[in-house]
């Protein structure tokens, strides 16, 4: 860990950056993560750590076989209307808990510019309560008039072990399917 200028332990060598979104011309759903963790940043992929339930509850529910790879997993989601993105574009965190976020160090992403540009999305989907906080928070004010509809929905991160798959599958089916009428 770095040091401040008056010689303590700092945080700034803890930035994060995100990814850009996945999205077809033809979303309808955004699946938004608050900001993607230590495994996927290392992997440059959303949902890359191996317990992570995002993947397979994904195949499951709009059918696809969750042992694609990586870019067969992201032109399934894309084929059937589902886009992915993060609430932040950037922020200080150690580790990969959302609890661990500096809220001073926020950096949302241009929500105003995305929903321009794929004016098909009809439905927001959280993964996770810290996700849906920080949109309500950080970018909610800024799209006034936007005629969406949100979900939050249960985190698919392995910290979140309150649910069960089943449980999970069980929220995460009707959020999701919209993008398959």
């Amino acid at each position: 860990m770095e040091a401040d200028l008056d010689g303590a332990p700092g945080r700034r060598d803890e930035q994060v950056w995100g990814f850009a979104p996945v999205a077809s011309a033809g979303a309808r759903v955004l699946v938004l993560g608050s900001m993607p963790g230590v495994a996927s940043l290392r992997q440059v992929q959303y949902y890359a750590h191996p317990r992570n339930a995002f993947w397979p509850l994904a195949a499951r529910i709009l059918g696809f076989d969750p042992g694609l790879d990586y870019a067969g997993r992201l032109l399934a989601l894309q084929s059937r209307g589902v886009a992915l993105w993060d609430v932040l574009q950037a922020c200080e965190r150690p580790g990969s808990l959302d609890a661990d976020i500096r809220r001073d160090s926020l950096v949302p992403n241009d929500f105003r510019a995305f929903l321009d540009s794929h004016p098909s999305i009809v439905r927001v989907c959280f993964n996770g309560a810290k996700a849906a906080a920080m949109y309500r928070r950080h970018v909610l004010p800024g799209l006034a008039g936007a005629p969406l509809q949100y979900v939050e929905l249960p985190s698919t991160s392995p910290a979140h072990a309150a649910a069960s798959f089943d449980q999970k599958l069980a929220a995460w089916e009707p959020a999701l399917t919209i993008a398959d009428r």
